[in-house]
């Protein structure tokens, strides 16, 4: 089969997240990337921005610049759209491809909202198109290998789970430039829906689905936040934010061949450092048998990792009273791109062997599949079901 067709929507030459050059295009202009996809247009917010982009990143001259996302939608040589812009651009600029009949990609979160994010989806299911939602995560090593010891029954029974998070971003009473738009709730991109979002399906992708109990405790403890410059650290002003930067709830985890049922998860998670000297992440997976312990030391966003200090994966047997370290790791072509794009590079590969008829696993089992639209708006109901509980919407 000949490359899948792609057209970047945000891969611009002056972002100030540069997300689509970290995270999607290491994978898509390396030797594997290309002998599946071919780049063959940008979309940015004028044909000069996009012509800017094909130039600051050396693709090819026959790269096509759009500024407008009908023109692009019109376009007879694109297979795959992939949208990577900040999130309250999702829906205006993916929504004429999906009308247009084209397979769309679309990061995290899906949409501003869950309404936009059900209309996309509604339109995408009409269409009949191919859908992926950059809800990474669960396609990484660690979840698979966790997913292989729960399969096992080493633990038994999954009884409870706790996880307990700081960070998302490394200051409690700052945020960058570029992020100012995180303390407004109703654009969608913010710690909440981002960091939260990323966490939550990485855990349910392990432990099953969870329905959250009773009232969720959603707290705004810093309103007040300096914003600095991006490059200098100057603090330009003082903004006001209406986005939770403490967010803990319970929930029950449905039941299933290794979840007993009634096993309850909780989770405590807080913008900001953590106290000197601890994790930023500790996962506890607490079985009949024995208990899991995931540690990531300096990111809450175990979706990605890190390359300095890679999480932790130890298991207590109960019996022997012995605490071992689980070993995991990416594959080789991955271990060759970046952190942030070697599970997006998963999504990519997996989309491949679909559209060209390779075998795809299916959700629930050992090896995760990409999300689907739909699997994006259930995360995005849940997040919203949170902020209802809390007054917030």
């Amino acid at each position: 089969m000949a490359p899948i067709r792609l057209a970047l929507i945000g891969l611009s030459s002056s972002a100030k997240t540069a997300w689509a050059s970290k995270a999607h295009l290491p994978y898509l202009l390396s030797e594997k990337g290309k002998s599946k996809y071919t780049i063959v247009a940008l979309l940015n917010s004028s044909v000069a921005a996009a012509k800017d982009a094909i130039a600051a990143y050396d693709l090819p001259s026959t790269v096509k610049a759009y500024g407008d996302p009908a023109a692009l939608a019109a376009d007879p040589d694109v297979d795959l759209v992939v949208c990577t812009t900040r999130v309250d651009k999702h829906y205006l600029t993916s929504f004429p491809s999906i009308e247009a009949g084209k397979d769309t990609f679309i990061e995290w979160p899906l949409a501003q909202d869950a309404h936009h994010a059900r209309f996309l989806t509604e339109k995408a299911k009409e269409k009949g198109i191919k859908t992926l939602v950059a809800l990474q995560g669960p396609l990484g090593p660690l979840p698979e290998k966790l997913r292989e010891v729960l399969v096992s029954g080493r633990i038994g029974k999954v009884l409870s789970s706790e996880v307990r998070a700081f960070g998302g971003i490394n200051s409690r009473d700052s945020i960058p430039e570029g992020l100012k738009y995180f303390t407004d709730l109703k654009i969608g991109g913010n710690y909440f829906h981002i960091q939260l979002g990323h966490l939550s399906d990485f855990l349910q992708s392990v432990l099953g689905e969870a329905t959250p109990l009773g009232a969720p405790l959603l707290q705004i403890q810093r309103p007040s936040l300096k914003v600095t410059a991006d490059s200098s650290g100057a603090v330009l002003e003082t903004v006001t934010s209406n986005t939770p930067d403490l967010i803990a709830f319970n929930a029950t985890l449905s039941e299933s061949s290794y979840v007993a049922k009634g096993a309850s998860l909780g989770v405590r998670l807080r913008r900001g450092q953590a106290y000197p000297g601890d994790p930023a992440l500790v996962w506890n997976i607490h079985g009949e048998k024995g208990e899991i312990r995931i540690v990531s030391p300096t990111t809450t966003l175990i979706t990605i990792g890190s390359p300095t200090d890679p999480q932790e994966f130890e298991i207590h047997d109960f019996e022997s009273d012995k605490v071992e370290k689980i070993e995991w790791k990416f594959e080789d072509w991955q271990e060759e791109l970046p952190y942030p794009a070697r599970n997006i590079a998963a999504i990519y590969e997996q989309f491949y062997e679909e559209k060209t008829g390779g075998k795809i696993p299916g959700e629930g089992e050992t090896k995760a599949r990409y999300a689907s639209f739909e699997h994006a708006l259930k995360r995005h109901e849940q997040l919203e079901g949170l902020l209802k509980g809390a007054g917030f919407l």
